[in-house]
């Protein structure tokens, strides 16, 4: 089953629990987008608190614990039993932190609108204001559902299988980092900037050409693939794409924001 749906299969879906997942760093917050129009029945996931937990030496956006995360998905209504759509504005940078982290603590049955909010407007459905509650799900949060990366192992991908950097080419590269205190790369990671994985509808490219664009950067079956980003937000994007792609990868979740966090960890740029 495709990770991704589409607004008219969101449509036909019986009872899905659907979360709005809009974020962008350095806001303005989701939350007052969503209350100005969102898709009927959704209810609004804040991916700093419910996604992640407080920032601290393992990243900007570390994991959740589990029952944490669990006591927050059963408050937006989600269940094991009920599938889980997720959304952002369009282009499942957000969304896709939702889609990796329900993988990850074992639900099932998790897709994403493709092209967000904006494919469901675009097909004239119809959008509510306001705030909407959802029926308390039952959902039981495991971990280990999808494959992780601390440091040191990212480090050892980076060598012996392939480490995508789904950052800006000019973060990669070390010219500019605007977020966290040291700029470049965990040396022997490839650029692949994620938004190179959707058209400029904000729609996943098809798996064919994600599967070549993968191809070319070095994953390919049976070579081991990770992807990390600044806080493992767009790297889970990056799991997506490779996902749509039929190539399984592992999410460094710490990502750069961990990794420049112990001053001893090598750091490559250019």
């Amino acid at each position: 089953m495709s990770p991704l749906i589409t607004p008219a299969e969101l449509a036909a879906l019986d009872d899905p629990a659907v979360l709005d997942v809009r974020w962008r760093l350095g806001g303005p917050p989701g939350r007052d987008a969503y209350r100005e129009g969102h898709i009927p029945g959704a209810v609004f996931c804040d991916l700093n608190a419910d996604l992640a937990a407080p920032p601290g030496p393992e990243g900007r956006h570390p994991l959740p614990a589990a029952g944490a995360f669990q006591e927050a998905m059963r408050r937006l209504g989600v269940s094991g039993s009920r599938p889980v759509v997720v959304y952002d504005e369009a282009d499942a940078t957000a969304a896709a932190r939702a889609w990796w982290t329900l993988r990850y603590f074992g639900h099932p049955d998790v897709r994403v609108l493709d092209g967000g909010l904006r494919a469901w407007v675009a097909e004239g459905r119809p959008v509510a204001a306001g705030e909407e509650s959802a029926r308390p799900g039952d959902f039981v949060a495991r971990p280990g559902g999808m494959p992780v990366l601390d440091a040191g192992q990212a480090l050892e991908l980076a060598t012996e299988g392939v480490l995508l950097d789904a950052r800006a080419a000019e973060r990669y590269r070390g010219e500019v980092e605007p977020i966290d205190p040291v700029a470049g790369h965990i040396p022997g990671a490839v650029s692949a900037p994620t938004f190179e994985n959707v058209d400029p509808a904000g729609r996943f490219h098809q798996p064919e050409f994600l599967r070549e664009r993968f191809n070319t950067l070095g994953a390919v079956p049976g070579v081991a693939v990770g992807a990390y980003c600044g806080s493992g937000v767009t790297a889970a994007h990056q799991v997506l794409a490779l996902d749509v792609a039929g190539l399984p990868a592992a999410l460094y979740v710490g990502s750069w924001s961990n990794w420049v966090a112990d001053p001893s960890r090598p750091i490559a740029t250019g």
